[in-house]
């Protein structure tokens, strides 16, 4: 049975993993929307490609450059965030989400309310709004599938088991550029070492939150928000392997590990073919070559990311919201070059500690409005701390 699909994010790293699997079964897949930003060329070699409906870029500006790409092709174009709407309001059975950042989140509300399954890849959606977001989906009777590789494996590790059996999660990172780098020297570091990952393919901006760790303290918030871990069952561990994505941890001392290549397209596969698991064309492991797994604790003072985390997930209400949007605006002005690698995690404290200090994140209700305004009032106190 041929299923109808979109792709949210469709020319950054996640979409094009998608596509590659798509483009590898086009009979089973009716491709509805593909959108991207300023890749136009390859938003609309895509859609060609797949011969989706309609190709959306963000970008306002690229729609004459987009309807000529797709001139005489039949695929209708538009661009900007209402149009990226409009494509989310287009019934799917299955769409991705992998649009960087928060601007991901009304989009993946707008594909819940039709009822479908939103396979999540936008982080940003549960640590924003995690509440609203899991309220939508039961709401209207949709399904969120995970599909960062770590929460894939959590949710492929408990399938099957009793919850109540389960005693903790330990979440695995990578350690990102700079796991070696002495401390003291990271105040230093450039945007082009930071945007060097040691294990992974990605853009910039995720590479950047994978060495300041920002990355992994934003999964630890999507374990609780997803999975309804609290924040003293989740654990985080330095593999520098990126083999093991997660482990969960039972009441009788047994630990169940996920293991797999490091290469996204295995659990975007698996939330593409859920409930049942499809060929995938990655590495299979050879465990006489790996030898060994390494681990290690992770350095709070090399990653002061998680410690904020930890204060974001204890603080609850819309701290989620306040912390995503200063993240996102101090790697704004990291990569301008206006602040230092490690100035990251003061701005992001600085801003949650003044707006809970203010007792502006424990609104009763949470809506799109309230996490829009904290995303605004984050953003602008985050600049505020960079100028003055």
């Amino acid at each position: 049975m041929t299923r109808r699909v979109s792709i949210f994010g469709a020319t950054g790293s996640i979409g094009q993993s998608t596509l590659d699997l798509i483009k590898r079964a086009p009979d089973d897949y009716d491709v509805v929307a593909l959108t991207g930003h300023s890749n136009i060329d390859a938003l609309a070699r895509d859609a060609i490609a797949v011969g989706a409906d309609i190709a959306v870029t963000a970008d306002e500006t690229r729609l004459t450059d987009l309807r000529a790409a797709l001139a005489g092709t039949g695929i209708e174009s538009a661009a900007g965030h209402a149009a990226i709407l409009e494509a989310a309001d287009r019934p799917t059975d299955w769409a991705m989400s992998a649009i960087i950042g928060v601007a991901g989140f009304e989009p993946g509300l707008r594909i819940l309310r039709h009822g479908g399954t939103l396979a999540l890849a936008n982080k940003e959606s549960l640590v924003a709004g995690g509440p609203l977001l899991m309220r939508t989906a039961r709401e209207y009777g949709a399904t969120i599938l995970p599909v960062d590789s770590e929460h894939s494996a959590i949710f492929q590790s408990l399938v099957g088991e009793d919850m109540n059996a389960v005693e903790r999660v330990i979440i695995t990172a990578s350690g990102g550029a700079f796991r070696d780098r002495p401390v003291a020297d990271l105040a230093h570091v450039s945007v082009a070492e930071a945007s060097k990952h040691p294990n992974w393919d990605m853009g910039q901006r995720i590479t950047i939150d994978s060495a300041s760790m920002f990355n992994k303290a934003m999964e630890v918030i999507e374990t609780k928000e997803f999975f309804g871990f609290t924040p003293d069952e989740i654990e985080v561990i330095v593999h520098p392997q990126s083999l093991i994505h997660a482990m969960i941890g039972f009441v009788d001392g047994g630990i169940m590990a996920h293991v797999g290549p490091a290469d996204m397209r295995h659990a975007i596969g698996y939330a593409l073919f859920w409930p049942d698991r499809g060929h995938v064309p990655v590495e299979r492991l050879d465990f006489a070559k790996i030898a060994t797994l390494d681990f290690r604790a992770p350095c709070h003072d090399r990653y002061p990311a998680l410690r904020i985390a930890q204060s974001v997930m204890e603080t609850g209400g819309h701290a989620g919201a306040a912390f995503n949007a200063a993240k996102e605006r101090a790697l704004d002005r990291f990569i301008a070059g206006d602040i230092g690698f490690m100035q990251m995690g003061d701005i992001v404290d600085g801003v949650v500690e003044r707006l809970s200090s203010s007792n502006s994140l424990n609104i009763a209700e949470m809506t799109l409005d309230t996490i829009k305004d904290i995303d605004t009032r984050a953003r602008r106190i985050a600049d505020e701390i960079v100028d003055t």
